[in-house]
């Protein structure tokens, strides 16, 4: 089984891809391959941010890999927390603070429209491929639901009345951004093999 890298440590993003692969590829993290990195996002976009992950994952450990970031899009916001979205109450992954900001920052307004967006850098034998995703929705006015990971408690995606902290995995797994992406991902992968 070939072996793909995903330019990551983070549990909830891996088993999220892990159920998508469905064992097509041998999926490791950075912990995986021994990789205790910090990796800078310094881009200003999605894609860039992404790139940045693959890029540096792939010239160091000449492994074919792919990396993603995603962030949260809010319309009244102007896009905000956007590539900011982990850090955008100051400190990393912050999940409360940053649901916090977000719902102090739309006290009062009334076009809670936003979007979960993500972009995938997949570099497969050198080459780099990008694969996207995005799922429409709207921001509560209050957290609700038992998944804590990012914005979850406060977005409920278009065509249902709960939040993504209410929908299960499996449910999640078909309709998010990143499966959106992934799915995108895995069509190309099972044109290599």
């Amino acid at each position: 089984m070939q072996q793909l890298v995903f330019a990551t440590n983070n549990r909830h993003k891996l088993e999220e891809v892990s159920a998508k692969i469905k064992g097509q590829f041998e999926l490791l993290s950075l912990d995986d391959i021994g990789c205790i990195d910090d990796i800078e996002e310094t881009g200003t976009t999605f894609r860039e941010n992404a790139s940045i992950k693959s890029h540096y994952i792939y010239q160091k450990y000449k492994l074919n890999c792919f990396g993603d970031d995603s962030g949260l899009e809010i319309d009244a916001l102007n896009g905000e927390p956007g590539v900011y979205s982990a850090r955008y109450a100051g400190g990393h992954g912050n999940q409360m603070a940053n649901i916090n900001k977000v719902l102090e920052n739309l006290a009062g307004e009334t076009n809670r429209k936003a979007r979960f967006r993500t972009v995938i850098s997949l570099i497969w034998n050198g080459e780099e491929h990008f694969f996207d995703g995005t799922i429409e929705g709207s921001i509560r006015t209050e957290p609700s639901g038992n998944d804590p990971f990012g914005y979850n408690p406060i977005f409920e995606p278009d065509g249902y009345n709960v939040t993504f902290a209410e929908i299960s995995l499996e449910e999640k797994n078909r309709i998010s951004h990143r499966a959106k992406a992934m799915d995108k991902l895995i069509d190309f992968l099972s044109t290599l093999s």
